[in-house]
C-alpha cells in the first residue's frame, strides 16, 4: 500500500493529506478509480486513527485522500485548534477538488467519508453534486441541538454551564481581538473539557497520533449548537451508507436514523458507543467490511454518477 504526502490550497491556507494508491484494478472504471476523500471527527487528526481506515480502503482499489482542517495536525493555518463549521466545510470541498486532480483517479466518482462531525460535513458536502458517486457517515453527528440534549442527559447541569461560560469567554474575547480561552478536547469525569464522559480519555488516547493536540478553543460548543448537516441528505443524488452507534452518548442515534431515512440510506446497526469503532475495537473489521460491501455494489466497473 502506497502513501505519499500531498498538500493543497484551501482559502489561502496549505492543508496536509495523505494520497493512499489503491492497490489492483478491483474497482478501475474507463476513467481510473474511484477516490476516497476523508476527515477525522471533533479535535482530531489524520494521524489519530484514519490510517487503517484508509489502508484497508485502498488495499481494496480504491484511492484515498486523507487530510488535516486548517489549524489542526500538520495542516495551515490560525487560529490553531479553533473549529469552524464552515471553515471545515470550505476545506471538505477544497479536499474534494484537490483528491479529482491525482493521478490515476476518475474524478466523476468521488466518495466522502466522515466520522462523527465530519459524518456530518460529508452530508452538506455532497449534497447536488453528481460527481460524488457515495457517501460514507459513521457514527455522524447531524443534529447539534439533538447532542446538547443528549448531553444533559449524561452531564450535570453544573458541568454543562461552566463549559457554555467559557465557550462564551472564549467568543467574546475573539470578537475584542484577544486570545481564545482554551480546554482540553477529552478530559476524564469531573473535569473540564469538551469530551469527559466515562472511557472517552481512555478511548480518545488510544488512537491520538503525534500531531494530536488535547487542546480546543472553548467556542467549540457554540458552533456545534447550530450545526445541523441533516438537512442535506435529502440533497444526494448518490447511494449513502449511514453506519449507527446505537448506545452513542455523543451523536444521537436517533438524529443519525432520521438522516439516513431522508437520504434513503443503507444503514448498518453496531451496538456500541462513539468511540468503540476505531482501530482496535472488536467494531472496527465490521465497519470497514460494510464501508468495502456497501463501496463493491456502487462502485465497480463503470457507474454513472447521480445515480441511486
Amino acid at each position: 500500500m502506497k502513501r505519499d504526502e500531498v498538500t493543497f490550497d484551501s482559502g489561502g491556507v496549505e492543508l496536509s493529506g495523505w494520497h493512499f494508491t489503491g492497490a489492483g484494478s478491483a474497482f478501475e472504471g474507463p476513467r481510473g478509480r474511484p477516490v476516497v476523500v476523508m476527515a477525522h471527527g471533533l479535535g482530531g487528526t489524520k494521524d489519530s486513527g484514519l490510517e487503517p481506515f484508509g489502508a484497508g480502503l485502498a488495499e481494496a482499489g480504491l484511492d484515498v485522500l486523507a487530510f488535516d482542517y486548517r489549524g489542526f495536525g500538520a495542516s495551515g493555518g490560525t487560529p490553531r485548534q479553533r473549529v469552524s463549521m464552515a471553515g471545515q466545510l470550505e476545506d471538505y470541498r477544497a479536499a474534494m477538488a484537490a483528491a479529482a486532480r491525482l493521478p490515476g483517479v476518475d474524478a466523476s466518482r468521488l466518495v466522502l467519508w466522515g466520522v462523527s462531525v465530519s459524518g456530518g460535513h460529508v452530508l452538506a458536502a455532497a449534497a447536488d453534486r453528481d460527481d460524488v458517486a457515495a457517501v460514507v457517515s459513521l457514527s455522524p453527528l447531524v443534529d447539534g441541538r439533538a447532542a446538547g440534549l443528549l448531553a444533559l442527559k449524561h452531564h450535570s447541569a453544573r458541568a454543562m454551564l461552566g463549559s457554555t461560560r467559557a465557550g462564551l469567554r472564549s467568543r467574546l474575547s475573539a470578537l475584542r481581538g484577544g486570545e481564545p480561552v482554551m480546554m482540553p478536547v477529552v478530559a476524564r469525569p469531573g473535569e473540564v473539557g469538551a469530551l469527559t464522559l466515562p472511557g472517552h480519555y481512555e478511548s480518545y488516547l488510544a488512537i491520538a497520533g503525534p500531531t494530536w493536540r488535547n487542546e480546543i478553543d472553548a467556542s467549540v460548543g457554540l458552533e456545534l449548537g447550530g450545526h445541523r448537516p441533516a438537512k442535506h441528505a435529502k440533497a444526494l443524488r448518490c447511494p449513502l451508507l449511514v453506519q449507527i452507534t446505537d448506545f452513542d452518548r455523543s451523536a444521537p442515534p436517533r438524529a443519525s436514523a432520521k438522516a439516513a431515512e431522508a437520504g434513503r440510506a443503507e444503514v448498518r446497526h453496531y451496538p456500541c458507543d462513539h468511540f468503540d469503532v476505531w482501530p482496535g475495537s472488536e467494531f472496527f473489521g465490521p465497519v470497514l467490511a460494510h464501508q468495502l460491501y456497501f463501496l463493491r455494489r456502487h462502485l465497480r466497473g463503470p457507474v454513472s454518477p447521480g445515480t441511486r
